[in-house]
């Protein structure tokens, strides 16, 4: 029996380039390599795609993209009846499933999955428009809201009316009371995400929020423990039981997940059997509404009330992801979820 080609795509122009290439390292060390043949494909920050043929450690150091001898410019065919992955040096290869391993924009927002929709190939995670939507966290509480899913008050501000018109959007935003939190609307990873506790705080986030995205969102803060949830399937979605992150600071930014080392989890979650069932049927209804297949990471607080926050149709798959590390804990290997998810995808095209 031949091996199943899958082409793995890491990297791209994001700012969280650094954490696929984490993610991409995870997926190709563990992929069951009897089964699949593993095709790296790389997305440097300046847009460039390369075929890498080094090795694989090299990748989360960002040293892969400097080892020329390992590479070569490629680019998917956009023809449905191709399937296949060209190179400059001529060669052309076939590819059966595509494990995207990216995250941010222009990888998990659906322009990747647009992308791949024209190729005819299959790829792991939701269609082009449940991830645009899930993208958009201000378009995903739209959404929500006529299925009654519990969500922190918010508003959306834009970087046109954060430039032009800051006093009466902050007017407008301390309708909320402080602290508050401002947050990009299409970044993940907590990147461009702020804390903040009066009106001169606010002024700054919202100017430095808008540098990652035109549209921003200020929630009002939700005292509670941060809890997560995985998902994994298709029209009979799965959900993991329920983690819990301790930021060990004042909340989990990105230095506290990438950086240092203050994070603390909990598997099972500390909170009671009520609580959990109620988060994992909110999880559940939340990826079938959005229209999300393959996988995603659900999160959630947890106190007086259980409030959703947001949605990841792409997590990551580093070393401290949270939507490995659910499924591990019911006796999953890496190896296991990696064959679990190509096998979906390709479930998708029959």
């Amino acid at each position: 029996m031949s091996k199943i080609n899958v082409c793995c795509i890491f990297g791209g122009v994001s700012t969280e380039h650094k954490v696929s290439l984490s993610s991409a390292t995870t997926v190709l060390t563990n992929i069951d390599r009897e089964k699949y043949e593993p095709i790296m494909l790389g997305i440097t920050t300046s847009g460039r795609w390369l075929l890498y043929r080094g090795p694989v450690e090299n990748i989360a150091t960002g040293e892969w993209e400097r080892g020329d001898e390992f590479l070569t410019e490629a680019w998917i065919s956009p023809s449905r009846n191709e399937k296949c992955i060209y190179t400059a040096d001529g060669e052309k290869l076939p590819v059966d499933v595509v494990f995207p391993a990216v995250h941010g924009t222009n990888c998990e927002d659906g322009t990747l999955q647009g992308l791949l929709t024209l190729s005819g190939i299959p790829y792991v995670g939701s269609d082009c428009e449940s991830s645009a939507i899930c993208m958009d966290k201000a378009a995903t509480k739209t959404i929500l809201q006529t299925c009654n899913i519990p969500m922190a008050k918010a508003v959306v501000a834009t970087r046109t009316e954060i430039k032009s018109d800051i006093k009466n959007l902050i007017a407008k935003c301390e309708s909320l009371e402080y602290p508050m939190f401002v947050k990009p609307a299409r970044t993940g990873s907590s990147i461009g995400v702020f804390k903040v506790r009066s009106g001169d705080e606010l002024a700054d986030a919202l100017s430095e929020a808008c540098v990652f995205d035109k549209k921003v969102l200020v929630e009002e803060y939700i005292r509670g423990a941060e809890i997560e949830v995985a998902v994994m399937g298709n029209e009979e979605p799965q959900a993991s039981i329920c983690g819990e992150i301790d930021p060990g600071s004042d909340f989990y930014d990105y230095d506290t997940k990438y950086v240092n080392d203050r994070a603390s989890y909990y598997i099972p979650a500390r909170i009671d059997e009520k609580s959990s069932d109620k988060v994992r049927e909110y999880a559940l209804e939340i990826y079938k509404t959005l229209g999300c297949r393959g996988l995603a990471r659900i999160d959630f607080f947890v106190g007086e009330r259980i409030i959703f926050n947001e949605i990841n149709t792409l997590p990551g798959f580093t070393s401290i992801s949270m939507f490995p590390r659910l499924f591990m804990h019911s006796g999953m290997t890496i190896s296991d979820i990696i064959d679990r998810l190509i096998t979906l995808a390709l479930a998708q095209n029959n």
